[in-house]
């Protein structure tokens, strides 16, 4: 493992189970909604995801937000850039303003296509491919150099990570497409949202990598999240189980009781999915994902961990 500059890294080096969080800009210049969701999770989680233009809409920078969460709350980002909407000048920026800022981890991210996002006129640039970014930051933190051998004046100190997708299919393509980020100098793995641990499980033993992974979860707020999921998002099977135990959660009550149960149904769903993964698995930690349900985070999180040390 190589010299870690943020506690995420240093946490996934010395081997323990790492759960991390999420946190959304919005089309925004107010800042009090990322500080908020952050402050929910930092208790929590050792690190929280800052997402950059998910699902192809123009959002408040991810760069800033990761440094106000940062100087707000304390909570280490982990500051997602997309090689859609920038060419190598630009990625390169945003890597040197990061170092300076005190961001220590980015993920790299592909990104959807601007036709299917909010500004469907704009021109995607793909100047890059995730793999060469991943290699543009190894040579700028190793080397001290940016793509093209220019020398960068002070270090540069950041840690990259990469997407996979267990539900992939075939997996064995992307499988490869891993393992050639992982050749190229990814240092941790985070994958899309996956609800069957079989395919979780599938897809570590296929890629049997040699840097952590953090296998990706979404808690699902209520019966009508999981729907849109299975109605609108392909790949991602989610278990009839699962979405019958939310639907009956709703069931007619007073909100609180019908938030209680929809709380414990996920609850007990990844705390068994988590359980499951640590004992059959390599998996280095969780990336519990959400969409304004921040509060759910630490019930799962510290649950499984309050019951490995034995409280429960």
């Amino acid at each position: 493992m190589k010299k870690a500059y943020s506690g995420f890294m240093r946490a996934l080096s010395e081997g323990k189970f790492v759960f991390t969080g999420e946190v959304e800009p919005k089309k925004t210049t107010k800042l009090d909604g990322i500080i908020r969701a952050a402050s929910v999770l930092k208790s929590h989680v050792v690190a929280c995801n800052v997402t950059d233009n998910p699902r192809a809409r123009a959002y408040l920078s991810s760069l800033v937000a990761s440094y106000v969460i940062q100087r707000e709350t304390g909570l280490e980002t982990i500051c997602h850039m997309t090689v859609r909407d920038r060419n190598r000048l630009a990625l390169t920026s945003d890597l040197l303003g990061a170092s300076a800022l005190g961001i220590r981890n980015v993920l790299v991210i592909s990104g959807d296509h601007t036709m299917g996002g909010d500004n469907p006129g704009a021109m995607p640039v793909y100047d890059l491919d995730s793999t060469q970014f991943v290699q543009m930051v190894r040579g700028m933190v190793d080397n001290g150099i940016d793509l093209n051998g220019n020398p960068i004046d002070g270090e540069v100190r950041l840690h990259v990570g990469v997407v996979g997708n267990p539900n992939a299919d075939p997996l064995e393509v992307e499988v490869c497409k891993v393992e050639r980020k992982i050749k190229a100098g990814a240092e941790f793995i985070q994958t899309q949202i996956v609800f069957d641990v079989e395919k979780a499980k599938r897809f570590l033993k296929d890629l049997n990598p040699s840097i952590p992974v953090l296998i990706g979860i979404f808690p699902c707020k209520s019966y009508r999240v999981a729907e849109f999921i299975v109605n609108k998002i392909p790949g991602i099977s989610v278990p009839k189980e699962y979405i019958d135990g939310l639907k009956s959660a709703e069931s007619p009550g007073s909100p609180s009781e019908s938030k209680n149960k929809i709380d414990a149904v996920n609850m007990d769903y990844f705390s068994n999915f988590i359980k499951e993964l640590k004992k059959t698995t390599k998996a280095a930690g969780i990336h519990i994902m959400t969409m304004g349900y921040e509060s759910i985070v630490g019930k799962i999180a510290d649950g499984v961990l309050d019951e490995a040390r034995g409280l429960n």
